[in-house]
């Protein structure tokens, strides 16, 4: 400590050193808790691909309703192609 200052100044300086030592310190954790947030964020990603396979299970009903439907179909033709020639004999 300087004799010649007097000790309020000096006791002012160390503080706002402090201060901005502490201001410091806490930029730069964010900075290294912003990036280990990111670094899990990218790992637990992948966890998203879940709601894909929701999709896919639907995807899997819709073809399982298309199929049916599709072997439905020649029958309701063959039941078209009879009520067509019933109402043409009718005539």
């Amino acid at each position: 400590m300087d004799d010649d200052r007097p000790v309020i100044d000096q006791v002012t300086d160390t503080l706002g050193a402090a201060a901005t030592a502490t201001t410091e310190a806490a930029a730069t954790t964010v900075k290294k808790v912003r990036r280990a947030a990111k670094k899990v964020a990218k790992k637990v990603a992948p966890a998203k691909k879940k709601k894909a396979t929701k999709t896919k299970k639907a995807g899997k009903k819709t073809a399982k309703k298309s199929a049916k439907k599709a072997k439905k179909a020649p029958k309701k033709a063959a039941k078209k192609k009879k009520a067509k020639k019933a109402k043409k004999a009718k005539r």
